[in-house]
């Protein structure tokens, strides 16, 4: 009978039975990288799945409320000009008269309410799910919230045959969804943060982070192309979807390599942490030097670093979110050469932004990992922002070419510094030297961060539908101002990068030992 000091090491190498039938193929014991490669597949996935069930929302409410200015990329890829009203209301995309209580008046307010009850419940759900998620198995507990998720999602749509006319029927039913979906973000970023060191975290989470954009890409896709068979098809089958990739996510996931009793390599225990003179520690310990408790939601706070990237989240997602909502409309509003697009046009061109933005992430996590420096480069893309946009406004109606190509650039410097502080800062910050005693931390930190800023991401586009009845002039005013904000809000920890870059090219210039420049950044 094993003893209760070995107790914790049975329980990490239960392996999941996927991986264990991999095994059993292959004969053998699956290297660290294979490990690496099935945990970046299935999270990849699996948040994939997330973001396509939360896209098909907009895309069904031209179905449910004809007269909603809400669109979405649709099948074929054409080119539509309009130039008046009639000609709008003719080539949009509307089926039947739509869909009570959403075909009424106040159809789109009711969508809206929609919107904001199912991204306040997220941001709120994302505190309480990375608390939890530091507490349970992460394999299990994404599970639940994939399986979830697809329930529920696929709920809204059975409102389509059972004949619901309820809105508050819609309105829980898209509430506990969204309590579902922010079970994901804390994660699938905790189990990559548990696979990969901080040296090459920026860059590998800057391509892995394209999953945001493919989501939202293959479930306007999806959605869209379910339509004319009736709008429920393009909720049931996305969560059909989530669900069985949930699935996957149970049999194959491997959290973490003490959970599989894989092996760390020299070259993936990741940058050595300065804790004294002549003293490394690796940024993820084994499981024999760390104590298996889990830190809580104040202590994480508390986290130097922690609280200027949430804040700066905040206001980060407050304008991508803002051109996730709003840009379709915005460009089906604006004549460009002296024309209307359709909404099926704008829909489709607003997808380069999404485009713009993956190269954003992965710029902004391999330039953070050359220079070791994520405040610098989170804070650069964001001051950069700040001209785009003005651009994108001013200039983006000369040329179609002209609205692409600065559409392009606002998504890549928008989601840039979004996609680095949700994915690498938040694994550096949960895997933070004064936690070093402490190895559950990573689901906790990153629920934090991301629910801090899915706060914004729900103010900035009801904030947008009040102003930009006045003016999209203000409305852009607003992004640049938040986008300064966020800038300013990471000043001290950019002193803080710079101090220690000149510091230790002094002392490897003098031969002495290098600061501890992560115990002073919080990163």
């Amino acid at each position: 009978m094993a003893s209760l000091s070995e107790l914790p090491a049975l329980r990490n190498y239960s392996k999941p039975f996927g991986i264990r039938f991999l095994e059993y193929i292959k004969k053998g014991k699956l290297s660290y990288k294979t490990h690496q490669a099935i945990a970046l597949i299935v999270t990849f996935l699996a948040y994939t799945c997330y973001h396509a069930t939360r896209k098909t929302t907009s895309i069904v409410k031209s179905a449910l409320d004809p007269q909603s200015p809400d669109v979405g990329l649709r099948f074929p890829w054409r080119m539509t000009y309009l130039s008046s009203p009639a000609e709008k209301k003719r080539f949009s995309w509307v089926l039947g008269d739509g869909w009570a209580p959403f075909n009424g008046s106040d159809g789109s307010a009711l969508l809206g309410e929609l919107d904001v009850a199912f991204l306040s419940v997220y941001a709120l759900g994302m505190y309480f799910s990375g608390h939890l998620g530091d507490r349970m198995n992460l394999r299990v507990f994404l599970t639940v919230g994939m399986v979830g998720t697809g329930l529920f999602t696929s709920l809204f749509g059975v409102g389509y045959w059972a004949k619901i006319h309820s809105f508050y029927y819609f309105l829980i039913v898209q509430m506990i969804a969204g309590l579902f979906q922010s079970t994901g973000w804390p994660s699938v970023v905790a189990v990559v943060g548990n696979w990969f060191g901080k040296k090459k975290r920026g860059l590998i989470m800057g391509i892995w982070n394209a999953h945001t954009s493919v989501g939202n890409i293959a479930g306007s896709l999806i959605a869209s192309a379910l339509l004319s068979y009736g709008w429920g098809w393009s909720f049931v089958v996305p969560g059909l979807l989530i669900a069985f990739v949930g699935l996957l996510v149970f049999l194959f996931l491997p959290v973490s390599p003490e959970s599989v009793g894989a092996d760390k390599e020299e070259d993936e225990v990741g940058s050595p942490r300065k804790i004294g003179e002549g003293v490394t520690e690796p940024l993820l310990g084994s499981d024999a030097e760390i104590k298996e408790t889990a830190v809580g939601f104040i202590e994480a706070w508390k986290i130097p670093g922690v609280a200027p990237f949430a804040f700066c989240l905040f206001f980060a997602k407050l304008v991508a979110y803002t051109f996730l909502y709003w840009l379709p409309y915005y460009i089906s509003h604006t004549a460009i050469e002296g024309k209307y697009l359709s909404s099926e046009t704008a829909g489709n061109l607003s997808t380069f932004f999404d485009i713009g933005g993956v190269l954003g992430g992965i710029l902004a996590g391999h330039i953070s990992d050359r220079l070791d420096a994520r405040a610098i480069t989170a804070a650069t893309f964001m001051y950069c922002a700040i001209p785009a946009l003005y651009f994108y406004r001013t200039y983006g109606h000369i040329s179609l070419v002209m609205n692409i190509a600065l559409m392009f650039i606002c998504g890549m410097f928008v989601n840039g510094p979004y996609a680095l502080i949700t994915t690498a800062v938040s694994a550096d910050l949960g895997t933070h030297s004064s936690l070093r005693e402490n190895s559950k931390a990573l689901a906790t930190v990153t629920a934090i961060i991301d629910g801090t800023g899915s706060v914004g991401a729900a103010i900035g586009p009801i904030l947008t539908g009040y102003i930009s009845a006045k003016s999209w002039s203000a409305v852009f005013m607003m992004l640049m101002g938040a986008a300064l904000v966020a800038g300013l809000l990471l000043t001290r920890l950019l002193v803080a990068e710079v101090v220690a870059r000149i510091s230790e090219s002094r002392s490897q210039a003098g031969g002495s030992q290098p600061t501890s420049q992560d115990e002073e950044l919080g990163v």
